[in-house]
């Protein structure tokens, strides 16, 4: 990585198809009920099917792994591309708990997130993650990546969908 960048950047486009050079992870969250059809997952799996097979296999073996809140799982799409599925979100739907975002959760994730981007010497591309259909606030979110991935050092863009 060259130099250090201390904010991440914004541009618009689809984060499945970052234009940079080197290794990239495209980091998205996911519900800890083994759901995945809605959001951001659809560009994913229209793109690679990797990503959901191994979410699902994780999801349905998970008395056996990590699976849960704040766990991440690093799926390897092409070359130089990884998927990284974090557990960020408790559910699919809003209910007296409130919405499904669970920041903690989002928090420890990018923490695991950060050590595997560093080894590999990747840069993160992200939607604005856990604030669609999550139900979470950009203002809680932005400053957890700031600090677990912006201040190691780690480039990171988020793209917003450009009609």
């Amino acid at each position: 990585m060259s130099g250090i960048k201390s904010e991440i950047s914004y541009v618009r486009g689809d984060a499945t198809v970052p234009s940079v050079k080197g290794v990239k992870v495209i980091a998205h969250v996911c519900n800890d009920i083994g759901g995945w059809g809605k959001g951001f997952v659809l560009s994913v799996s229209r793109r690679w099917p990797e990503p959901e097979k191994a979410y699902r296999a994780w999801h349905r073996d998970r008395a056996a792994n990590d699976f849960g809140l704040g766990a991440v799982q690093l799926v390897q799409v092409e070359r130089h591309a990884w998927v990284a599925n974090l557990i960020g979100r408790r559910g699919i739907r809003t209910g007296s708990k409130g919405v499904p975002v669970r920041y903690e959760a989002i928090d420890t994730a990018l923490s695991h997130l950060a050590d595997r981007a560093t080894e590999l010497d990747a840069s993160v591309h992200m939607p604005r993650i856990g604030c669609g259909l999550a139900g979470g606030k950009w203002s809680r979110v932005e400053p957890l990546i700031t600090e677990r991935l912006v201040r190691r050092g780690i480039a990171v863009t988020v793209y917003d969908h450009g009609d």
